[in-house]
């Protein structure tokens, strides 16, 4: 099933996520319909819980790669949960990112370049990855969504003030 997706404005995208406590059947299905939602609803490459209400520290993601023939595809989804982060790089890398619940707004984010993570998966294996690249993007991205954090607080109070008529548009939506 396709969750809807809660835009700006709403407060569970506010709030700090609570652990998983327990990876059971209600939270193989909500991961399940979140990859749903996110490849068939959305096409995007990330989806934390509160952006579908849940306020839970989990969420999904799948990678952009370079298939065997050369093309740009999509990694397997992979579920994420209870991340905890650690040795942030000092250098900083600036890219532009978008986000489900801010629809149509884009902005630059600078964000650490490598990052340590430990999560489970919904097996309930613990995992720890060194994250690079586009891969460290969205997790960090995804994590800022378990702790209430959104793209639009990442950037310049200027910048804000500009976007400030397109998130009234978007609170008014939802």
């Amino acid at each position: 099933m396709v969750l809807p997706i809660v835009l700006y404005g709403d407060p569970v995208l506010r709030r700090k996520a609570a652990p998983v406590e327990q990876i059971t059947p209600e939270i193989e299905q909500l991961a399940s319909e979140m990859i749903e939602t996110m490849i068939g609803a959305t096409n995007g490459v990330g989806l934390a819980a509160p952006q579908v209400g849940r306020s839970l520290r989990l969420f999904v993601l799948r990678d952009e790669i370079i298939d065997s023939s050369g093309e740009y595809a999509f990694s397997p989804p992979e579920v994420v949960i209870n991340p905890v982060f650690s040795s942030p790089s000092k250098e900083l890398l600036t890219a532009s990112e978008g986000c489900l619940s801010l629809p149509r707004i884009e902005v630059d984010v600078a964000r650490p370049s490598t990052i340590h993570v430990r999560y489970q998966n919904l097996k309930g294996e613990f995992l720890e990855e060194d994250l690079k690249d586009f891969r460290a993007r969205i997790f960090m991205h995804e994590n800022d969504h378990l702790n209430g954090t959104l793209i639009i607080d990442r950037i310049s109070s200027q910048e804000r003030n500009r976007l400030d008529p397109f998130l009234r548009k978007i609170k008014a939506r939802r």
